[in-house]
């Protein structure tokens, strides 16, 4: 007995799964049947019907598609929409081929439809419409389509590294975190091989538009015979009958081959923004006033010449004149509407009276944006300047270990339009030009070739590059240029500014509010140590002097518990220093030799390093000027050298040394890092590859 129940159980578990799982099983079982099994014309009119709807549906779907990735299944439907259609060819031969004699509704409503209404009856258009079809298809959108994928493909896989040395940037400079990079890799992945597949799956087009000829041909010949010699037809009435079905069952097939060749174009073509291709083309085209109107007078000259078609030439000369003059207006109420609102706001300022509130005290950091740039601090957009502010203040708190000061961003009226710059108490440290709404361009290394734009430089590294519009990100990615947002651009440069400046931003405050934010984890080792044995300003200097030098001090622990040793012995704040850079020469070192079994350094020459010991023992901390200027052209030549094999700038030196050349040569060579012998702790090879000497 049938258990009801079970089987409806089993319907409804079936209606909650993923039904789609069963769409390409279905449709190959569907195409491999219509190869295999007679079909009623009934049933092949269903077919060609759902054929034409479908290849509508694809054409829609690429025209309301905004990014390229959104539509990644196209290869695949390009493959099985082909099959569907040489299987429909299979079926429907077969059916002209045994039913043929019998006239030209043999094969159904649809291919008589085809026959008769599109070509009125005549084959003699019908084979000139197919052939000029089949020729639109092969030759123009399948050749061009396949060509452009091709090159997509090429330059897509040319562009990878370059896009992923910009992610991983991205991920190092914090602006994006972990799991972002890994989406944004997988998009790189993805499109790379959807252009592939689109590369391989044109040729499926190409290859149905030759076989939709040799389809006709033999249909013909072989209806002729079939007509002739089996059915006794005579020869004018086997002629119409079967070439009228031919042709009828080659327009049915082509003009859906047709429509899904020109999705193919359009997805290969189109350049992803946030707009499909019909708003592209509207906001391209026609957001111009002065080309709409000098296209309205060429076309109104050419409507006054005698023996043109001068109702229409001239009816469309003043619909171009209406859209200029109404794209002209719209353009200037935008315009107006904004000076009267800055006007405003000037007149509001001046008409306040002056107040205590108009003191401005400098900010600790502050970065000043000219109006232009004002956009992108809107909080509503998703990549907003102020999102990125965010991430680098986290980024470093995590790194450095105290939270920086807040950033204020203020618009300056009396810079250009385009113009920025980051001030650090009140002092400018950068300064750089950026274009909202655009992307800037860098040069990777792997650039194929320049872009038709001005050349500039990233106001951060000085790279090299082009401020692009948006719609040249893609042309500019395959080319091999890594391509940024303008915010990006701001924060990288506001990312690099602090790190270079982390000591300009930790003042007392801070280290009252890191001392006090330590005291909820540890309160008895900070109650003894502050400021019972020391102050809070030798503790601010301390932290101060390792923070100018760049050794994070996250590991309070460490240094909290080294102060509370030492300094009621000592209560020199540099020679404090010193002690607690000893405490943290493991993370010293691992910072600058991390996975590094031979440490590579710059060492002293013996006869320079006991000259400069000598001045040291009169406390004087000078040296003499010949000296001191032979020590700079050898510490620099020392640094090149460094740099050709790739090896950190470390200068190796004694203890006594290591504080008074960190100040000497900081001023001349700040990416250059002074080491200790003592902060050297690990059991590792010490490698001296440049030597300083007189």
């Amino acid at each position: 007995m049938i258990n009801f129940s079970s089987f409806f159980r089993i319907i409804k578990i079936f209606k909650t799964t993923q039904w789609q799982i069963l769409a390409g099983p279905i449709l190959i079982l569907m195409i491999l049947s219509m190869m295999v099994l007679p079909l009623a014309p009934f049933v092949l009119d269903v077919f060609f019907t759902f054929n034409i709807a479908l290849s509508i549906i694809i054409l829609l779907v690429s025209m309301f598609t905004r990014h390229t990735l959104e539509f990644t299944a196209f290869p695949t439907i390009l493959l099985f929409s082909t099959l569907l259609r040489l299987a429909l060819n299979v079926a429907s031969t077969r059916v002209i081929f045994l039913n043929g004699h019998i006239g030209t509704n043999a094969a159904g409503k649809v291919i008589e439809s085809f026959g008769h209404f599109l070509v009125g009856g005549n084959f003699a258009i019908g084979i000139v419409v197919f052939i000029i079809l089949v020729i639109i298809n092969f030759i123009v959108i399948t050749k061009g389509a396949s060509r452009i994928a091709e090159v997509g493909a090429r330059f897509i896989l040319d562009a990878m590294p370059g896009k992923q040395m910009a992610i991983d940037a991205d991920l190092n400079a914090g602006l994006i975190g972990e799991e972002k990079a890994k989406k944004r890799r997988a998009k790189i992945t993805q499109e790379a091989d959807f252009y592939g597949s689109m590369d391989g799956a044109s040729k499926f087009v190409r290859g149905d538009a030759i076989a939709g000829i040799l389809i006709m041909i033999l249909n013909i010949f072989g209806g002729l015979i079939i007509g002739l010699i089996q059915h006794q037809m005579p020869l004018n009435k086997a002629a119409e009958v079967y070439t009228l079905l031919t042709i009828g069952d080659g327009l049915v097939a082509q003009i859906p081959a047709l429509v899904i060749s020109t999705a193919a174009g359009v997805i290969v073509t189109r350049v992803s923004t946030n707009q499909n291709v019909g708003e592209q083309m509207v906001s391209q085209l026609f957001y111009n006033p002065q080309v709409i109107l000098l296209s309205a007078i060429v076309l109104g000259v050419l409507g006054l010449v005698p023996g043109m078609p001068n109702i229409i030439f001239l009816f469309f000369t003043v619909l171009l004149f209406i859209l200029s003059w109404w794209l002209y207006e719209k353009k200037y109420l935008l315009d107006n509407d904004f000076s009267n609102k800055e006007y405003q706001l000037i007149q509001d300022s001046i008409l306040e009276e002056a107040s205590w509130n108009d003191i401005s005290l400098e900010d600790p950091i502050k970065i000043e944006i000219g109006y232009n740039l004002t956009p992108m601090i809107d909080i509503n957009k998703k990549d907003n300047l102020l999102n990125k502010i965010k991430m680098i203040r986290k980024k470093i708190a995590q790194e450095i270990g105290f939270l920086p000061p807040l950033i204020h961003i203020k618009n300056n009226i009396n810079l250009s339009e385009n113009t920025y710059r980051i001030l650090i108490k009140g002092v400018e440290i950068g300064k750089g030009k950026c274009l909202y709404d655009c992307f800037l361009a860098i040069n990777s290394g792997r650039e194929t070739e320049s872009l038709p734009f001005d050349k500039v430089y990233e106001p951060t590294f000085g790279l090299s590059g082009y401020w692009i519009n948006k719609e040249f990100k893609n042309e500019a990615q395959k080319k091999g240029y890594s391509v940024v947002e303008s915010s990006t651009v701001i924060s990288t440069h506001l990312n690099f500014v602090i790190s270079s400046n982390i000591h300009e931003l930790f003042g007392r405050q801070e280290a009252q509010q890191l001392i006090e934010y330590i005291a909820r984890d540890m309160p008895k080792l900070t109650e003894d140590l502050i400021p019972n044995i020391i102050t809070l300003t030798v503790f601010h200097k301390i932290l101060r002097n390792l923070l100018l030098e760049h050794v994070p001090i996250r590991d309070m622990r460490t240094i909290l518990e080294t102060l509370s040793e030492y300094a009621g012995i000592q209560k020199d704040p540099d020679e404090l220093t010193a002690i607690v850079r000893i405490a943290l020469s493991k993370i010293i070192t691992q910072k600058l030799f991390y996975k590094k079994n031979i440490i590579e350094v710059i060492g002293l020459e013996s006869n320079l390093e006991q000259l400069l010991l000598n001045s040291l023992k009169n406390n004087t901390n000078t040296i003499e000027p010949i000296l001191s200027e032979t020590l700079l052209i050898k510490t620099k030549e020392a640094i090149q050298n460094q740099l050709l094999i790739g090896s950190p700038l470390v200068l190796l030196v004694s203890h006594r040394l290591r504080h008074f050349l960190s100040q000497f040569l900081r001023q001349s060579f700040p990416e250059l890092t002074v080491l200790s012998q003592f902060e050297i702790t690990d059991m590792k090879k010490i490698k001296m590859t440049s030597i300083i000497g007189n």
